[in-house]
């Protein structure tokens, strides 16, 4: 298991890399505080993302329908389906973050630290977005 990376209230940590898998796949577990979560609406056209529930209740929006994640379920996000997620209720959650291809890992979420550091800890929304762009995320406004 690789280093954490410390997102203010979300921390990811990567048990399966690309270079473990020949790029086939990667595997992050995102544990997140109570009240957090990712609300910046984004897709990606090259990986399937699988969401695997571990502890904690997770509430996606994807394609505007609502997902809620708990301790054992699953749902696979598409190429192309507009998403985002908040942890509700006042317990913390943890879940599986599953890319395949595995050509989505560790950098960005080691750019996005870099970016917080450099801010002050507030995320900035234009290096944030253009941080997300340049590893294969599209935000969506609105």
């Amino acid at each position: 298991m690789s280093d954490a990376i410390h997102l203010g209230p979300i921390t990811v940590t990567f048990s399966v890399e690309a270079e473990d898998s020949n790029g086939t796949v990667t595997v992050s577990r995102i544990d997140v505080e109570a009240g957090a979560g990712v609300p910046v609406a984004h897709f990606h056209d090259a990986f399937e993302e699988t969401i695997y529930g571990l502890t904690g209740t997770t509430a996606f929006t994807i394609d505007g329908e609502r997902v809620v994640i708990g301790p054992d379920d699953t749902f696979c996000i598409k190429r192309g389906a507009v998403h985002s997620f908040v942890v509700e209720g006042d317990e913390d959650a943890a879940f599986l973050a599953i890319a395949t291809p595995g050509i989505f890992g560790r950098a960005y979420f080691e750019d996005l630290s870099a970016a917080l550091a450099t801010n002050g800890g507030v995320p900035d929304p234009a290096t944030f977005g253009a941080i997300m762009q340049r590893h294969g995320l599209t935000p969506v406004s609105g």
